[in-house]
């Protein structure tokens, strides 16, 4: 079986290992970042508030799904450390039908609650309506999300990141494409975009599927391996279930801001929805990085070997601060001609808030960067409960920050922006001093999955 990052040299199987996945989810923001370049290019202001106010609330809903997913992963990667096998199937098919349950269960009440959703964020009556078109399409789309993002990271669990890669730049392409062809050839607005994004999602989803099934056949699944052992169950449950109450905490406080931001009217929705997708591609690099040192932590934390994690820990803080302090600069020097990307320039009002946007949050990425990397350090530890913590010192920070100085007119929506880091670095603080505390239990005394489940 091949991706052992057990071996080789610590920095370089390291990268080798990211550089795809960062690619990879760089690629996946082109879903929505298309359906919001050419929304607010050719469909106008309103159109684009609704878009990227649905973005937000989608990226709520399937971050419980891809929640469960990484902890997965991490399980897997574990298993795969260990050369565990048959333990690895086992925890596939026991992961596969839990999440696959949870996802039509979750498709099915939102397609039941979309009014009260849509109050819920209070959404301005203008945009109500397309708003609603946008989603009812979009939320068709959660199946494909589930299939992609559990084969993924099935896939880089056990070091293979290129694949999920190709996957999403082929379905990149061709959201881009019918993107052009739904809302500028055959005039069918936002529902269009969002009928673009989703079967593009369904060319990954089912895709990656078709390609793990032929050509992995060292994790296809057997009868023997159908078998829902508790252990599987409280393995994946404790790395699962908290990831997904972490990514879920997470975007619920961005949710509850997204509301705040709705109440300032659609100018600055408009700003919010096109800043944020800069944000989402200006950090998304250091979030997948994280991702992939998880990878690699936990794959040489089942393996037991200590100095490799440790190794690793220190090339993956110089790597990011180096990445987040390039990024930081290129955001605050070109925030006009990056807003200008999405909006008309004669929309002065949203260019000047989304700039405001990038230039109060542009300053501070190395912040997120070292909040990644802790999230990515105690998911694999087997401490996922500690990320939930940090994630709502993070985002609790930030909610109660947000609509206390939005409040005050000196402030006023800046407040919400200059609420965002000093969330990531009360959080950072909070990982830093914890993991200096409880190093030595953390990576020698805490091996809890030394023993195989089968």
């Amino acid at each position: 079986m091949k991706g052992d990052l057990t071996k080789g040299p610590v920095m370089k199987t390291m990268l080798r290992f990211a550089v795809p996945m960062i690619l990879g989810n760089l690629l996946q923001q082109c879903y929505n970042v298309a359906d919001t370049l050419i929304v607010g290019r050719f469909l106008g202001p309103d159109a684009l508030a609704a878009v990227g106010s649905a973005f937000t609330l989608m990226t709520f809903l399937t971050s419980i799904l891809l929640g469960l997913c990484m902890g997965s992963g991490a399980v897997f990667s574990i298993r795969f450390g260990q050369k565990d096998y048959n333990g690895l199937k086992e925890c596939m098919c026991t992961s596969f039908v839990l999440i696959a349950s949870l996802t039509i269960i979750l498709n099915i009440l939102v397609f039941i609650l979309i009014d009260q959703i849509i109050y819920f964020l209070q959404v301005p009556d203008s945009i109500q309506g397309l708003m609603k078109d946008y989603l009812i399409v979009i939320f068709y789309g959660i199946m494909a999300t589930f299939l992609y993002n559990y084969f993924a990271s099935l896939l880089r669990a056990i070091g293979n990141s290129v694949v999920p890669l190709i996957f999403l730049a082929v379905s990149a392409v061709l959201n881009i494409v019918l993107d052009l062809w739904f809302v500028l050839g055959l005039n069918r607005g936002v529902a269009g975009a969002a009928q673009a994004t989703v079967i593009s999602q369904y060319i990954s989803g089912i895709g990656i599927v078709i390609y793990t099934w032929f050509k992995c056949p060292h994790l296809r699944i057997n009868k023997s391996h159908c078998k829902i052992r508790w252990i599987c169950i409280k393995q994946i449950s404790s790395f699962s279930v908290l990831t997904c109450v972490q990514q879920s905490v997470m975007n619920l406080g961005i949710l509850m801001v997204q509301g705040l931001v709705n109440s300032f009217g659609p100018t600055v929705m408009a700003a919010f929805a096109a800043a944020v997708k800069i944000d989402s591609f200006a950090y998304m690099p250091v979030q997948d990085f994280g991702n992939a040192f998880s990878t690699f932590i936990a794959q040489n934390y089942g393996a037991k070997k200590e100095d490799r994690i440790k190794s690793g820990l220190k090339y993956a803080i110089i790597t990011s601060l180096i990445f987040c302090i390039i990024i930081s600069l290129v955001v605050w020097i070109f925030a006009r001609p990056l807003m200008l990307l999405f909006v008309n320039k004669e929309e002065t009002a949203i260019i000047a808030q989304g700039i405001n946007y990038l230039h109060i949050e542009g300053a501070f990425y190395c912040g997120i960067g070292c909040l990644f990397l802790l999230y990515g350090l105690y998911r694999a530890l087997g401490k996922p409960g500690m990320s939930v913590i940090l994630t709502i010192i993070s985002l609790g920070t930030r909610v109660v920050l947000a609509y206390i100085l939005s409040s005050i007119p000196f402030f006023g929506v800046s407040g919400i922006w200059w609420s965002v880091p000093i969330g990531w670095f009360l959080a950072d603080a909070v990982g830093l001093i914890y993991y200096f505390i409880k190093k030595k239990y953390l990576l020698y005394k805490n091996n809890l999955y030394s023993t195989k489940p089968s």
